[in-house]
């Protein structure tokens, strides 16, 4: 699998010398931890969101609320859509025109605490409790102000949620999904303005399911044996005396560098919670079921594996236990094995599981992911029944007939573009920084100290010379798109940890996952930075990562090329890295879709 080490994983292995000491007590911390040690995993039942069968106009309110994460906590105060936590799974039928009515209605302050620590270690990042900060002001006193984005959705930019376009409570986003679509788990969720991690945090997400004819005549399993997993790390605040107090927390680390100011984590929390609900477990026929997987957390990842308990207390992993049928965008063309499956930040996966050899057992969920997880990996709990069911579901050989692999020789006349993920010193704990690129001469010399270049050796020995156009939200568009035109886009990791890419309005397939070497150097006379890309070898893309899709992760030292049509929309919208924190830090770019006609006249050179 790609490599999926973060920053925090990383910034582990330098040590805490270069910063200050964690602000906490020893005896607080010790309160808060046996505070959290109270909490009983797998004690409460897994929450299902409402269905919400739609077409036609509906209205659904954003409106805050309260829940229990878990019963031996407090009522959490949080932000829903329709007072649900996650919001109602919506599902429409493909070609069946939906309008959506967003109505803000949320009334009181933000829900959630957030905080910053200095660094000192993964401890710093996934302990539950303040760390001695003060929580932030300016947080506390955001007002309500959110948009919703249906992420995967093929649809105008009007409709699409641009982060700018977020609404005050008393207002309302009219959006239209036309839902031209073949069947697939999408998700909506908040996109406002450097606000999004909290948003979501808050509760402002849910499951979007589109449904065709070819899904049907699979007769896959259905009602109560198809399920939505939203898996997302959440942290808890704590009172006075170090008990959890339900509130949620977010709580993120820096290191200060100076003049060149603060470098934020992003954030990782100790608890995995399914559906809102920390630690759940859910009790199962011995027959299949559909999980419909989502993975909303801000910046984790997750590489999941299905393990039995044994009566000693330990775990054996079910080999082969998830069976993928669909990614991010739809069915796959065949079914597939897998021990383990991952899923990085907004990646969705269809998955089959079959509960009928282990009647009676108990069965964990757990994230053998290595990133920091103070309290264990344990994501949920499976309790299948002691009776014998006749299930007499087969998993079809056969999924999507429609589907049809990409590959570079077959595709059609295409625009290629260029996005470098890179940090602003060129370190590896640097600033988290996107670049979009566009080609220049092999010769260009740039003369200003600021102008970066990016040289790019491919495995077929021709180099690439590109220069960064723009690395902020607010610099003007240089990505101008035909609609219905194909573009292939190639994500090139210089510096820094990988991110997950997701692209709005586009279905793409993952062409290929190269690996470089890069170095760097800097101009004696002008200053500016040239990096230097040199292709080492070509990792094969895992079946999985073969389907249609909408994220995808660029791990380290990677040049990741995905191609897709920009179809059935115009306008402006956006591409940013998927961990939430980076989004709103400025790691996202806005581009313009418009018919050829209009490009024609001159989009891109200065109107």
């Amino acid at each position: 699998m790609p490599n999926r080490r973060t920053f925090l994983a990383g910034s582990a292995a330098v040590g805490g010398a270069a910063v200050s000491p964690v602000l906490t007590g020893t005896s607080a911390a010790g309160r808060r931890r046996s505070a959290v040690a109270t909490l009983t995993k797998f004690a409460d039942p897994l929450r299902i969101p409402p269905l919400l069968r739609a077409g036609g106009t509906i209205t659904i309110r954003k409106k805050a609320a309260t829940v229990r994460l878990h019963s031996q906590l407090p009522l959490t105060p949080v932000w829903t859509y329709e007072g649900s936590f996650p919001g109602p799974t919506i599902e429409v039928q493909r070609g069946q025109k939906l309008r959506v009515v967003w109505q803000n209605v949320i009334n009181g302050a933000m829900p959630l605490v957030a905080v910053q620590v200095p660094f000192t270690g993964p401890a710093s990042l996934g302990t539950p409790g303040r760390g001695g900060a003060t929580p932030l002001a300016d947080v506390a006193a955001l007002p309500a102000f959110a948009v919703t984005h249906l992420h995967g959705a093929v649809t105008g930019a009007g409709n699409d949620g641009l982060p700018e376009n977020a609404v005050l409570p008393g207002e309302c986003q009219l959006t239209e999904y036309p839902n031209q679509h073949r069947a697939a788990g999408l998700w909506y969720h908040d996109h406002a303005m450097h606000i999004t991690a909290f948003n979501v945090m808050a509760g402002l997400a849910g499951t979007f399911l589109i449904r065709d004819q070819e899904e049907s005549s699979l007769g896959l399993p259905s009602g109560a044996q198809e399920i939505p997993l939203v898996i997302a790390d959440r942290n808890l605040d704590t009172d006075d005396d170090g008990q959890l107090n339900g509130r949620l927390l977010h709580k993120v680390s820096f290191i200060d560098r100076g003049p060149a100011g603060r470098l934020h984590t992003a954030f990782i929390g100790p608890y995995n919670t399914v559906n809102g609900v920390i630690w759940p477990h859910l009790n199962v026929q011995t027959r299949w079921y559909r999980f419909r997987m989502l993975n909303a957390a801000n910046s984790r990842p997750y590489t999941l594996e299905l393990n039995v308990e044994n009566a000693d207390g330990t775990l054996t992993p079910v080999p082969q236990a998830f069976v993928q049928i669909g990614t991010d965008q739809g069915l796959l063309p065949a079914p597939l094995k897998l021990d383990r499956l991952t899923l990085v930040p907004a990646e969705r996966a269809d998955v089959l599981i079959n509960f009928a050899a282990h009647k009676g057992k108990r069965l964990r969920l757990v994230n053998v992911d290595q990133s920091p997880a103070p309290l264990g990996p344990e994501v949920m709990q499976f309790r299948v029944d002691d009776y014998a069911f006749t299930d007499w579901f087969r998993v079809p050989d056969r999924l999507s007939s429609t589907y049809e692999r990409l590959s570079p020789e077959d595709l059609p006349e295409h625009k290629e573009r260029w996005v470098a993920f890179a940090t602003d010193d060129g370190t590896p704990f640097g600033h988290q920084e996107m670049w979009e690129l566009q080609p220049v001469a092999a010769d260009y010399r740039p003369h200003h100290d600021h102008e970066r270049l990016v040289k790019v050796t491919r495995a077929d020995g021709t180099t690439v010379t590109l220069r960064k156009v723009a690395s902020t939200y607010e610099e003007a568009a240089t990505f101008f798109v035909e609609r219905d035109g194909w573009e292939v886009w190639n994500f090139v990791h210089l510096a820094g940890q990988g991110h997950p890419a997701h692209v709005h309005l586009l279905e793409f397939q993952t062409l290929a996952r190269d690996v470089y070497t890069v170095t760097s150097s800097k101009d004696p006379e002008h200053g500016f930075v040239t990096f230097t890309a040199q292709h080492q070898r070509t990792d094969p893309v895992a079946p999985q990562e073969q389907g249609w899709k909408d994220t995808v992760w660029v791990g380290e030292r990677q040049v990741v090329t995905v191609a897709g049509k920009f179809a059935g929309g115009s306008g402006r919208y956006v591409y940013h890295c998927h961990m939430l924190e980076h989004e709103d830090e400025g790691m996202m770019r806005p581009f313009v879709v418009a018919p050829k006609q209009i490009l024609a006249r001159g989009a891109g050179h200065g109107h």
